[in-house]
């Protein structure tokens, strides 16, 4: 079993930044590829970044390649998601995932443990 929670949301303004932290506990965070998604109102939960076991494999959606950063500290079992630029699109509720592959895969029904989400809103 492994338990996530995430924090770091809240309300900024477009073009401003934040980062989200994701700590685990349970099985080894180490042997698990992490990943965030993000589901808007009405919208299906989308695969947003994901990293390896390792660390040393990321994966981005086109949509935030460039202004959003994934990287964890295995030490501290510990994701961040490290969001700069953000856009009133980019408003959702984000979610922290592991999964027991070493890569990160893109599709959500791959991850075995979610978080119970962190809200994201971006204002014009």
């Amino acid at each position: 079993q492994v338990q996530l929670a995430e924090s770091g949301g809240g309300l900024v303004q477009a073009g401003g930044s934040l980062r989200l932290s994701c700590v685990a506990s349970g099985r080894s965070f180490s042997s698990s590829a992490m990943g965030w998604f993000r589901q808007a109102p009405g919208k299906e939960r989308e695969f947003v970044t994901g990293i390896s076991s390792s660390g040393r494999t990321t994966d981005y959606a086109a949509s935030v390649k460039g202004r959003f950063t994934i990287s964890r500290d295995n030490a501290k079992t510990t994701v961040y998601l490290q969001m700069n630029s953000l856009e009133p699109e980019d408003t959702a509720v984000y979610y922290c995932a592991a999964s027991t592959s070493i890569f990160a895969p893109t599709e959500h029904t791959r991850y075995d443990y979610w978080g119970q989400g962190t809200q994201v809103t971006v204002s014009s």
